[in-house]
């Protein structure tokens, strides 16, 4: 049999009205889910947001309070694991010591008593680059190396949907890059249905083709990776997946392709067709990286929006880009990502800045500002900041 051999598709996913109910908390409330056959899909969330639980629950490793699971058309609710055709693979790859490369791929071909479970496995092998390591033991692999055989061990049953739940976890950053880009190309060639779950934003965005972001045991929004990141529709999505700069005020005045916002007695510019909520009170933003410094206050210009002026109180190099921390009165400390195209900062802390946009890379928010949110929001960007680099530095002293 043919490596291609292994690239039929998989099956779709479909969760229905699932709830699950723990002694004094709900993990997941009313959840409905259609995930398509052979899409890589990624279900993103920081931790207790529910994503987890999911994943157990369309593994037949937890029971659901309320709903229905369907794979491939077929209800297995009240199904058992084994019998469900779904394979994980989970951070700890849990390969057997004792045995070589080609014995762990073969070891669930040999107890289900498929036919030809060597040749298989060689297969298998092919397909993530190691059949040449098919005698050695886990422990002569890197750790890249044993997640692959971790890979090929699910893929060789040939499940209609397969489940990762934060498989790249245990590695070093570089070589957790390096797999994302691989376990994408796996997933295109072998035509499987993927369900990844991770609370690793750049993760997700690397690798699927749809995101799903998870809050409290609800999805916030769901889409292509480009779509949730450049256009919001909550305050947990904006500040989640990636960072954002947010503004609320009044709208004053709307035409026929622009409502405008007075933040603090400036008026911010965003297109109808970006903006959830056109009335009344408000929430817009603005990605960090969409920013342009200025030394001097800028001309006005129709096509952008202009704050300022704000001092820089915090200036962070981290090589591609430079961050900065600009405090503006009566609106709170926005972040600025510009690219280091020439030696040295662009400007210094305790400077005197403007801030500029192009109209086109504002949004706003389905979130009514009068609402108590569902979640602890941290809206203070230099937390926010500071938070990152902590993640940064605790990563590379993983690695």
């Amino acid at each position: 049999m043919a490596v291609g051999a292994f690239a039929d598709r998989g099956a779709d996913l479909e969760l229905v009205g699932i709830e699950k109910r723990f002694p004094g908390f709900t993990a997941i409330e009313n959840l409905n889910l259609t995930i398509p056959a052979g899409s890589f899909f990624a279900l993103l969330g920081p931790s207790g947001c529910g994503k987890t639980t999911t994943l157990r629950l369309v593994a037949g490793l937890e029971e659901p309070t309320n709903g229905r699971i369907l794979i491939g058309g077929t209800d297995v609710t009240n199904q058992k694991s084994f019998q469900r055709p779904v394979n994980t693979v989970f951070q700890s790859y849990a390969l057997f010591p004792h045995m070589s490369v080609l014995e762990n791929v073969a070891f669930g071909l040999r107890r289900r008593k498929i036919g030809d479970p060597v040749a298989k496995a060689h297969e298998a092998l092919l397909l993530v680059e190691l059949d040449h390591l098919a005698h050695r033991k886990p422990q002569q692999l890197s750790g890249g190396q044993q997640q692959r055989v971790a890979l090929a061990r699910a893929i060789v049953n040939r499940p209609a949907l397969l489940l990762l739940d934060e498989p790249l976890g245990a590695l070093d950053l570089k070589l957790r890059r390096q797999m994302q880009l691989e376990l994408k190309t796996i997933q295109e060639e072998v035509g499987l249905t993927f369900l990844h779950v991770t609370h690793d934003q750049e993760e997700a965005m690397t690798m699927a083709d749809t995101i799903a972001v998870m809050n409290k045991g609800r999805i916030e929004q769901m889409g292509e990776p480009q779509q949730l990141y450049e256009l919001p529709r909550t305050a947990f999505v904006a500040n989640f997946l990636g960072q954002s700069n947010l503004f609320t005020g009044p709208v004053v005045s709307t035409t026929s392709t622009a409502i405008a916002v007075d933040v603090s007695g400036q008026k911010i510019v965003v297109p109808l067709e970006r903006a959830h909520r056109v009335s009344g009170e408000v929430t817009i933003g603005v990605r960090p990286e969409k920013l342009t410094l200025h030394g001097e206050a800028p001309s006005d210009d129709a096509g952008r929006n202009l704050m300022g002026p704000g001092t820089v109180i915090d200036v962070s190099f981290s090589g591609v880009s430079t961050q900065y921390l600009v405090a503006v009165p009566g609106v709170g400390t926005l972040v600025v990502f510009a690219q280091n195209m020439a030696f040295g900062p662009a400007a210094h802390v305790g400077a005197q800045v403007w801030l500029s946009w192009n109209v086109d890379h504002g949004f706003g928010l389905d979130d009514d500002p009068a609402d108590s949110p569902r979640f602890e929001a941290d809206l203070d960007t230099k937390t926010i900041a500071q938070q990152r680099r902590s993640s940064l530095l605790t990563e590379l002293e993983g690695a």
